[in-house]
């Protein structure tokens, strides 16, 4: 991203509290979109949301729907959040410097646990996908190395022996899709394939290093390079199969443990490990499948319900009219 452009989308913290974190995402990325319209979308992490949103609700009230501020304030604002929502609070339709904006407010422990372990999927999967990071004080971008693996694994058992790159970022992508109950009405149905083709290059350099270090393993080769379609083979063998599982999150892991039955072990600490038994791969990616599919299906329509909540009425039918706007279009 242009620094300038950087630097403008930065400019928006001047005017909130201050967060321990903040990115964006979406189609303000794309390297050929021009449209100033178009909403940015951005997720900040704070220490304390209630606080966070105290302060905020003195600073920009009118973020906020009007029902929220009236009837509790940051103490329901973050209520709504945490017992109907995944832990994030979104305020749409934000105008600022003549743009339209979208923030999601998250604890940043919640963020944290999500991105190492994919106990909700949500935000993870956000993170999976390329991002702008424009304030990072505990160093997420770090620790974001182990979602990337964990995402990049998870792809690889879901993908055939041979598949292009493209493919591979098309799955990645697709990860936080499965099951998300938005894609039936309210999403556009080539959302993943217009993400992948229109931040390729951003993709091809969040996952470059870790792809080079399962090529050095022999868990891929590669032959044909061209612009979008070098072809990718990949060693479906128990092994590798294994080894891919085990780069999963420990809340995956436990999950398919439960269905394949797992062996524990002890490691070189001392510590007891559970391992999950692989005996083919076709199950191993079905059962990661079916996990998959639910985790997100529970987080979107949760997440669904306290957005709409948290929207407000007038701006609850404004946003879920857009998104089924493009849908529409996208089934014509």
């Amino acid at each position: 991203m242009e620094n300038d452009k950087k630097a403008e989308l930065a400019s928006f913290l001047k005017v909130i509290p201050p967060v321990e974190f903040c990115c964006v995402y979406g189609s303000s990325l794309h390297p050929n979109n021009k449209d100033k319209s178009a909403m940015v979308d951005y997720v900040l992490g704070v220490s304390d949301p209630q606080q966070w949103h105290s302060e905020n609700l003195k600073m920009n009230a009118d973020h906020y729907a009007l029902w929220l501020r009236l009837l509790g304030g940051a103490k329901l604002i973050t209520q709504v959040a945490d017992e109907i929502g995944v832990g994030v609070h979104f305020n749409p339709f934000v105008t600022w410097n003549d743009r339209l904006l979208k923030y999601g407010v998250v604890r940043m422990d919640d963020l944290v646990s999500d991105v190492l372990n994919w106990k909700r999927f949500y935000l993870s999967g956000r993170l999976q996908k390329p991002v702008q990071i424009l304030a990072d004080n505990l160093d997420i971008g770090n620790a974001n190395s182990v979602n990337l693996r964990s995402a990049l694994s998870a792809a690889l058992l879901l993908l055939p022996s041979k598949f292009t790159q493209e493919d591979l970022f098309a799955k990645v992508c697709s990860l936080s899709y499965m099951g998300d109950l938005r894609m039936l009405f309210a999403e556009d149905k080539n959302k993943v394939e217009k993400i992948v083709q229109g931040q390729f290059d951003l993709f091809k350099s969040m996952y470059n290093p870790l792809i080079q270090e399962y090529e050095a393993k022999e868990f891929l080769r590669f032959s044909s390079y061209g612009n979008h379609q070098a072809n990718v083979s990949q060693d479906c063998g128990l092994s590798v199969t294994f080894s891919l599982v085990s780069s999963l999150p420990p809340t995956i892991k436990s999950e398919m443990g439960m269905k394949l039955g797992e062996n524990k072990t002890v490691n070189e600490s001392g510590r007891v490990v559970s391992e999950v038994i692989v005996r083919s791969r076709d199950k191993a990616a079905k059962c990661l499948q079916n996990v998959l599919r639910r985790k997100v299906m529970i987080s979107s329509a949760r997440q669904a319900v306290s957005g709409l909540l948290a929207a407000g009425g007038v701006n609850a039918a404004r946003y879920l009219g857009k998104k089924m706007e493009k849908a529409w279009k996208s089934w014509r």
